[in-house]
């Protein structure tokens, strides 16, 4: 997304849901009465059967700095299963991604219910942004089930709420299915994603998040992903908690 306020003026961090002791509690907890479940269409997944590939192009940033190759980032294993990150082609994806964002929970976080007009234009804010923010689908095991943003945190808005550095790269998360939250899941993925964006931006030395610091399962999911608890922002919608991956302490955390 080009650096406009509309980011820091949502709620990005994933739903709320009880926080595990731990990634290895790998449980599956109950539906919530006021969140949809949402079943993938038969023939669905055979969109994704060659891993979404052929079109998965972003527009380079002026610089020379793009996220241009985050489909050639995976698969990566995870505790989880295979994972995989697909830039979201809103032909192909618009359906599923419109039914996430009007899932009550999520909508609470993201502000994005509505008709598919409304993910779309949010979507298209970030594929016209000359690669500074490459939305994603996040694929386990086959099956599309999350979706992520990863964006350069010092061309954001966010920049003028914390000491921002060169390159710093954001993340946002949300679980699509009632199923994958609450069991640590969010966890795993994160840290799977901070250290695919280390490994792959040379020039990144630290992966940021800004959660809503009220939302303390979200802010647990980034910890034991390796991510330290960095400031207390105070960002137009909201208060979040700085959360940081730093390079040189991605192997101690």
């Amino acid at each position: 997304m080009p650096p406009t306020d509309a980011r820091t003026h949502a709620r990005t961090d994933f739903p709320t849901a009880p926080a595990p002791e731990n990634d290895a509690d790998f449980r599956t907890v109950g539906d919530s009465e006021d969140t949809l479940e949402l079943r993938l269409p038969d023939g669905f997944l055979t969109m994704y059967a060659d891993g979404g590939r052929a079109a998965d192009t972003v527009p380079p940033a002026p610089g020379g700095d793009p996220l241009d190759g985050i489909a050639d980032w995976g698969p990566i294993s995870t505790p989880a299963g295979s994972f995989h990150l697909l830039p979201v082609r809103i032909e192909r994806d618009l359906p599923l991604i419109g039914r996430w964002m009007n899932d009550p929970t999520v909508a609470t976080f993201w502000e994005l219910a509505g008709t598919e007009r409304v993910t779309e234009a949010h979507l298209r804010s970030q594929l016209d942004g000359h690669g500074r923010s490459v939305p994603c689908l996040g694929v386990l095991e086959g099956t599309p089930m999350s979706y992520w943003e990863i964006y350069r945190a010092d061309l954001d808005p966010l920049a003028r709420h914390y000491p921002a550095r060169p390159h710093d790269t954001g993340l946002h998360l949300l679980l699509g299915a009632v199923a994958d939250r609450g069991r640590g899941l969010g966890g795993i993925l994160l840290r799977a994603v901070a250290d695919l964006v280390l490994d792959h931006l040379p020039r990144c030395a630290r992966v940021v998040a800004e959660p809503d610091l009220r939302n303390t399962p979200c802010v647990s999911a980034f910890l034991s992903a390796g991510f330290r608890f960095g400031a207390e922002l105070d960002l137009p919608a909201k208060r979040a908690a700085l959360m940081v991956r730093d390079r040189g302490l991605r192997d101690a955390l």
